[in-house]
């Protein structure tokens, strides 16, 4: 008899996230989603995924200041997103056809089912940052063994060159070729983060990179 092929299942610890780690899967997941003809009729539009997104990425920095109403909002808005993430997970599952290369393109991360722990990742980190065209800067990661895929953080510096006061996220497959981050405002001198995803979960995020972008 013919072994049923098992289900990969979708990782979605969200209940224990931060709400920068919720917002960076959501980002992931729209990225992988957008035009791939593997996962086609969603359950989510993903005109409408984004404007939550955005929405949310706005509450968090707002939500900083510890006010009651905008951390009210903030968990409101990061609900919407998880109920999204949610029904986009199922149709993945059910439409991957069980084949882990179509399952990653959607931006989602696998659960693991190995019933012993690997070793830790190593810590990744910025090795440099050159700039491109104007408004983006190209930024160089040192790989890491074993990760699954690598979270960039980077935001406009604070006073004397302090960390943002409010991230923006990016999620990238691997770390083979520069990252672009695009939309960035010339003139303005960006703090820029990175840690690596793998079997585990997540590394710690890697000491501060800075550089303007012209």
């Amino acid at each position: 008899m013919a072994s049923i092929p098992k289900l990969i299942k979708a990782v979605l610890n969200v209940s224990r996230a931060l709400p920068e780690q919720v917002l960076s899967l959501g980002h992931a997941v729209l990225n992988g989603l957008t035009g791939n003809s593997n996962f086609t009729n969603l359950p989510v539009d993903l005109n409408v995924l984004k404007a939550g997104l955005d929405a949310y990425s706005v509450s968090i920095g707002e939500a900083q200041d510890g006010g009651r109403k905008a951390i009210a909002l903030r968990n409101k808005q990061g609900e919407d997103v998880v109920r999204m993430l949610r029904a986009l997970a199922t149709h993945v599952e059910l439409n991957c056809k069980e084949d882990m290369n179509i399952f990653l393109s959607s931006g989602f991360q696998p659960r693991s089912t190995a019933r012993a722990q690997s070793q830790p990742l190593g810590q990744p980190m910025i090795l440099g940052i050159s700039q491109g065209i104007t408004g983006q800067l190209l930024v160089s990661i040192k790989a890491v063994r074993k990760a699954k895929s690598y979270d960039l953080r980077f935001g406009p510096a604070g006073p004397g060159g302090a960390v943002p006061a409010a991230w923006s996220y990016q999620t990238v497959p691997n770390a083979k070729a520069a990252v672009a981050i695009d939309g960035l405002v010339p003139g303005t001198s960006y703090v820029i983060q990175v840690r690596a995803y793998g079997l585990l979960g997540y590394t710690e995020w890697s000491d501060s990179a800075a550089r303007m972008c012209i």
